[in-house]
């Protein structure tokens, strides 16, 4: 299986994942409780300007609008018998945009969790999950996804079952946690035991890391333990865009350019190899991090102190680099669209 991702690594160094799908969405007129996947036939050229935005900012990769496109998220609209053709929609409209950049630009396939909790937890068995997230990864790959990227996960049997799917249907994959509990996954997975999810697959990952979360220090700070642990392994992370707050009925995030900006530049220092930005990361603040990607000269590796003097205090105190090893707890929101 050909892997573009290692390719743009070894011209480019350091890349820059896109921004939030649902954001950016419910900015063009998404609602609430609304399905992005079903705009990929609805409202396309929504879709299409989603992506010409993150390309126009500087991304040097694309995720589909296909993060709730297992049959279990899309039966929540009645849409279970639809997965392929949005999948299928969902990478054509990303392959269309990216073949117009005049630029590499890897078009990734977004798998997020079923909503499910696999057994002994939950009714879904790792067989079950395997055979949804095939028929999911089915249509990216016929749309022309060039690697399946997991996204959001807790659970590492979940994480295992997506990218056995991919492995079967062919795509190279990648897989990020979101360390959003007391510094570990809702499921417990620690940032540092992030490599061991895949080492028993017959195709390792392309990438790994952390996406979502709780803000720019926690995250950092979790790709700390995550460098550490495998020095050598080519991490993600793509964090959220501050920290979000309520505007009367509506949600903003309190991340701005700057901060974005001096998160790249900590991130690239951490050993981070593709830095993105999730929920709250417009295009304004991925047009900052490509500028604070292309200016910035790898310089030491910092310590909390250094990423909580530059980009504020951590949410999850003492959990993530220290605190690999604290006992999961609180609650997490289960978001309906990544961003």
């Amino acid at each position: 299986m050909q892997n573009p991702i290692d390719a743009l690594i070894a011209e480019k160094g350091v890349l820059l994942a896109d921004g939030a799908t649902g954001t950016n969405l419910f900015a063009m007129g998404l609602q609430s409780g609304e399905a992005p996947e079903l705009w990929n036939e609805e409202a396309p050229e929504k879709i299409e300007a989603l992506h010409q935005g993150f390309i126009d900012a500087g991304a040097d990769i694309i995720l589909t609008n296909s993060f709730g496109g297992t049959r279990h998220r899309l039966k929540l609209h009645d849409a279970q018998d639809r997965v392929f053709e949005l999948n299928k929609k969902a990478a054509e409209i990303a392959c269309r945009v990216a073949a117009k950049a005049g630029r590499r630009v890897v078009v990734a396939g977004s798998v997020g969790p079923t909503g499910e909790l696999l057994v002994p937890l939950g009714a879904l068995t790792y067989e079950a999950a395997v055979e949804a997230f095939v028929e999911q990864i089915e249509g990216l790959k016929a749309g022309g996804a060039q690697v399946a990227w997991i996204e959001t996960m807790s659970a590492p049997d979940e994480i295992k079952a997506a990218a056995e799917a991919a492995i079967k249907v062919g795509l190279p994959y990648t897989y990020t946690g979101s360390f959003d509990t007391a510094g570990r996954t809702m499921m417990g997975l620690a940032p540092k035991n992030i490599h061991d999810v895949g080492e028993t697959m017959p195709q390792k990952p392309v990438a790994v890391g952390a996406n979502c979360g709780v803000g720019a220090p926690d995250i950092l700070a979790a790709l700390l333990d995550m460098s550490e642990a495998r020095p050598e392994a080519t991490i993600v992370v793509k964090g959220n865009c501050g920290i979000p707050e309520f505007r009367g009925t509506e949600i903003h995030y309190s991340g701005t350019p700057e901060l974005m900006s001096e998160y790249v530049r900590l991130a690239v220092d951490g050993g981070a190899r593709i830095i993105g930005g999730c929920c709250g990361t417009s295009f304004e603040h991925l047009a900052a991090m490509r500028r604070a990607l292309d200016e910035h000269r790898k310089n030491g590796r910092p310590d909390i102190a250094a990423i909580e003097a530059r980009v504020g205090p951590m949410r999850n105190k003492g959990a993530a680099q220290s605190g690999a090893d604290s006992a999961p707890g609180g609650r997490r929101e289960r978001r309906r669209a990544r961003g």
